[in-house]
């Protein structure tokens, strides 16, 4: 079994949507029998773990902390619900709200239990702790194998 997990930008720019959906998918197809863990966010996170079902892989949902369901809104609530719905594993990390602390700590746990982290990320520093620079520090930490997927020259919103 192959352990693959997300990291990434929530806002990702409608430019990077191709380029960052092929590189998740030619990671995705290079491994057989793949857990993905994930913590659900908007963008990169819903991204991954759509395409990592697609592949038949299986997903392990990282819930942060109680009340993080109703951060979401609109598209993002009812894609969060359909993902945490086809998952075949949750773990939920004992935080009472959702704020940085708790991501910080969804990010790190993912990092731990992976083999592989794709980070879906612009290269930039964390906007705030617990942000996907973070959870690259963190994985290479580890001595983790990170694959960075960003379009060259873009930049974030």
């Amino acid at each position: 079994m192959t352990r693959i997990g997300i990291a990434g930008h929530q806002d990702l720019p409608h430019a990077a949507m191709d380029y960052v959906t092929t590189g998740i998918r030619r990671i995705l197809c290079s491994y057989d029998n793949i857990t993905g863990y994930s913590s659900l966010a908007a963008g990169a996170d819903q991204l991954f773990a759509h395409e990592l079902l697609a592949a038949g892989g299986r997903l392990h949902v990282v819930i942060p902390a109680v009340g993080y369901p109703e951060t979401f809104k609109g598209d993002d609530a009812a894609s969060y619900r359909q993902l945490l719905s086809a998952a075949s594993e949750v773990s939920r990390l004992p935080y009472a709200s959702p704020g940085e602390a708790a991501y910080d700590a969804a990010g790190r746990w993912i990092a731990e239990h992976s083999d592989l982290l794709i980070a879906v990320w612009d290269g930039q520093p964390a906007r705030g702790l617990g942000g996907t620079a973070d959870a690259v520090a963190y994985a290479r930490e580890l001595d983790r194998d990170v694959r960075i997927i960003w379009p060259a020259g873009l930049a974030r919103r």
